[in-house]
């Protein structure tokens, strides 16, 4: 008997609703989904470090093993002129509390239905996990991060193609089976594979959404890598010389029987 006791607590502590704006609260449904938004929770105090300031636009905190990725991205975007601006790390983690106030910013109705689709509920973003974060460009040249305008920059274009490679995501592509807006900005960590330190947590945090409503891009499956071009050869290779002195098989032989008479 003893061995359920942990398992009963859980679901007696487990909610049942979630609590949205002006004392209004959602049900959750059975599969632990608020208004279409899977369950995170928050960070365990302590889990979380700040970003570097040179990477992020205000304060960042993440999970320690995000940043070293960060760094790198953040680092290789500068270096290429296709970016045509500066990636920035913006809103990161986020608590529930600051999710609850981000959450009941917008104007949509009260039963919090279209709210869902532009946030999360509290208790339900990937923000809450240190594992997500929104990327911003500078200049922002007026362009504020809505998706049409985002999806036009080319730092955008550049995250599509390289964002992989330092193991982030896009959780909320276009279309999307979650039925969340498509947010070009938001990108989650998973590593760039399993063995990476700290991806084996992210992933299983993002396990049933990575199931359920695949990213893309995605780190998994692994981004095509396309081989260099074959530089074909411009005249056929000289056919190889005969080797002098060289004879025929038949030759030896009958060279060979003719020494067997002698």
């Amino acid at each position: 008997m003893r061995r359920h006791i942990p398992l009963l607590i859980l679901f007696a502590a487990t909610p049942v609703q979630a609590q949205l704006c002006n004392g209004v609260s959602v049900s959750i449904g059975k599969d632990g989904r608020a208004l279409g938004h899977l369950p995170y929770g928050d960070a365990a105090p302590g889990t979380l470090v700040a970003a570097p300031a040179y990477l992020a636009v205000g304060p960042c905190r993440l999970r320690p093993e995000v940043i070293a990725d960060l760094q790198r991205l953040i680092a290789a975007a500068a270096g290429d002129p296709a970016v045509q601006g500066r990636l920035y790390a913006f809103s990161c983690h986020r608590s529930l509390s600051h999710q609850q106030s981000t959450f009941c910013r917008t104007r949509e109705s009260e039963s919090g239905v279209d709210r869902a689709i532009s946030a999360a509920p509290p208790g339900h973003s990937e923000h809450a996990t240190g594992y997500a974060l929104d990327f911003t460009v500078r200049p922002a040249d007026g362009c504020p991060d809505a998706e049409a305008c985002m999806a036009a920059k080319p730092a955008f274009r550049w995250l599509a193609a390289n964002a992989a490679r330092y193991g982030f995501e896009m959780s909320f592509p276009a279309s999307n089976k979650q039925g969340v807006k498509w947010e070009p900005w938001h990108w989650r960590w998973v590593g760039v594979s399993r063995a990476a330190p700290g991806a084996a947590r992210a992933r299983f945090l993002f396990a049933r959404a990575r199931r359920d409503f695949a990213a893309n891009p995605a780190v998994d499956p692994a981004p095509m890598i396309v081989p260099p071009a074959v530089v074909p050869t411009l005249a056929p290779a000289p056919a190889e010389e005969p080797i002098k002195g060289k004879r025929k098989k038949k030759d030896r032989r009958r060279d060979r029987g003719d020494r067997s008479d002698r």
